[in-house]
């Protein structure tokens, strides 16, 4: 019995290689793993794009990346993975019996990248596939061998690859999507190192919308994963116009009410008079911007003034302890909602260290706390949520099919946006993580089934924390509502990206006047601005090469 191996079968092809077969008396099985060599000869068949025109920026971004391994860095809706697509035919082509690894972070999106391969290219669905943790060891070496195309979750990879059940050796094309994770000791770099140790036709592709503001980190990234390219496109970009959405952007301010600002003056003098004891410490940076990061570093110096037996650090590490937890006090007051104040008060109530304890018997946090407790049991709401409410009003009335995503950053506030704007009869739903030890959650499948009601416009509002930002297939929306702003680029990017994808769209900015909500707005836009000025710089540099 002679058996022919290949990687891919082309679906117009089927009934010929069934008489190829029949013809050197092979008996085909239910499904026969035939050589893409010889498919190839006996069939002259090149594989191609299907079901989409490649974009100007595509096409001149993939000549780059034929010939470099290339970061490629668009706006999120803009078609990365059709660009890895356009790779990954070349590839195959140009080494008709390799592989195409495609590198993605989530279970869900690994199956949403599998699904554009099968539309998009005339490759047999059978030979496109995903590997993830669900899959069973033995099950995802079968799949290994019959593939062409596989897309996989970077820890799926790494753990095949360092237990010897693959092997990269046939690989012609690995794509790193969400590249700017390629840190440290994150599954994607020991991926990358595997690769261009066993690949025999190394190529490797990077793909993110923002992979980070500074120098430092993008080098990292660069250096992790062998980049020699750079291609950068933004809205601002010639041959991206045509294709970029109109974006409206928002930004709506309130002003804490006197109740709130009173509390939220009592809690910065409390954390001001810790910080200032800890100038006897050794603190020597200016009291009033002393941020979070400093009494971290402070904290870590005092632990190792313990360890060399010094034992007035432990009243130290207890001051920085008491300013970091009440600085968040501060933080949740203003950006956040008076419940959100009183869920953690009522948590640090119940710690056992000594931090905790001095918090909870100060006489003015106790004051503090009373009057969060009352206003809570008020229902007082925070201004922010109140604008939330008649944003969200004045969009759904002026459209009753609108999608609209709100992020927030905490799983308390979420609930607490969903249950408000249900008082309002509008059908909201919450978008979070797999539960935690303090909160419930959704696993993926509920995360999926809840993301396909969404596109099936079932209800209208995704209130959404951080598991919203990437690695899902969320469809496109009317507008994104920040109830923050964030400190991150990255996080600005991704969010702001899953409005005027194929319309137009708005972003709206909640933020508190005079608080850190103002602050971390201008830290994420000087971040954004920092990151494209250095990749427009890189790739300027190599053109010039």
């Amino acid at each position: 019995m002679i058996k022919i191996y290949a990687m891919f079968w082309p679906i117009a092809y089927f009934k010929k290689i069934k008489s190829i077969a029949a013809s050197k008396s092979i008996t085909p099985k239910s499904l026969i793993i035939i050589d893409l060599n010889k498919t190839l000869r006996y069939l002259k068949y090149m594989a191609k794009i299907i079901n989409f025109t490649p974009r100007g920026y595509q096409a001149s971004i993939l000549e780059t990346c034929k010939e470099k391994n290339t970061l490629v860095c668009l706006p999120t809706g803009t078609g990365k993975t059709k660009v890895a697509i356009l790779l990954a035919i070349e590839r195959l082509n140009k080494f008709p019996d390799s592989k195409v690894i495609v590198c993605s972070p989530t279970k869900p999106l690994t199956n949403q990248i599998k699904e554009e391969f099968r539309e998009c290219t005339d490759l047999d669905p059978l030979f496109i596939n995903a590997l993830t943790g669900l899959i069973s060891p033995e099950e995802r070496v079968t799949i290994w061998k019959r593939s062409s195309v596989i897309v996989a979750t970077p820890q799926t990879l790494e753990n095949d690859l360092e237990k010897k059940r693959i092997s990269f050796t046939d690989v012609s094309l690995l794509c790193i999507d969400e590249c700017h994770r390629s840190k440290m000791r994150f599954a994607n770099t020991g991926v990358a190192k595997f690769y261009f140790e066993q690949s025999r036709q190394p190529r490797l592709l990077a793909l993110t919308a923002s992979p980070g503001s500074t120098k430092e980190g993008l080098q990292e990234v660069c250096d992790n994963l062998q980049i020699e390219a750079v291609e950068i496109r933004t809205e601002e970009d010639e041959d991206m116009q045509e294709h970029i959405q109109e974006k409206k952007i928002d930004f709506v301010k309130v002003e804490l009410p006197p109740e709130l600002k009173k509390l939220r003056d009592v809690g910065k003098n409390f954390y001001l008079n810790k910080v200032k004891t800890l100038k006897s410490f050794g603190l020597t940076k200016p009291t009033s911007i002393v941020n979070k990061r400093d009494l971290l570093m402070m904290q870590g110096l005092l632990q190792q003034k313990i360890r060399q037996g010094n034992r007035s650090g432990y009243v130290g590490v207890s001051l920085v302890a008491q300013a970091i937890k009440v600085g968040y006090v501060v933080e949740l007051l203003e950006t956040q909602t008076v419940h959100a104040v009183k869920l953690y008060l009522d948590k640090v109530s119940k710690e056992t260290s000594k931090a905790a304890k001095n918090i909870t018997n100060a006489k003015e946090m106790i004051n503090f706390k009373e009057k969060i407790d009352a206003l809570d049991e008020q229902k007082v709401l925070h201004p922010k949520l109140t604008k939330l409410k008649e944003i969200v009003l004045e969009e759904i009335n002026n459209d009753v099919e609108c999608k609209l995503i709100v992020f927030a950053n905490f799983r308390n506030t979420v609930d607490e946006i969903v249950s408000l704007l249900k008082s309002e009869d509008i059908d909201a739903r919450k978008f979070v993580g797999q539960a935690d030890k303090e909160t419930s959650g959704l696993k993926q499948k509920e995360q999926i089934e809840l993301l396909n009601e969404f596109k099936d416009s079932m209800f209208n509002v995704l209130v959404a924390s951080s598991v919203g930002e990437e690695g899902l297939d969320i469809p496109e929306v009317s507008a994104v509502i920040f109830y923050e702003p964030v400190a991150s680029e990255l996080r600005r990017t991704q969010r702001s990206g899953r409005t005027g994808r194929t319309k137009p769209g708005k972003v709206v900015y909640l933020v508190t006047k005079d608080t850190r909500d103002e602050a971390y707005h201008w830290v994420s836009q000087k971040k954004q601005n920092k990151m494209k000025e250095m990749l427009y710089k890189i790739q300027e540099k190599q053109t010039k090469l």
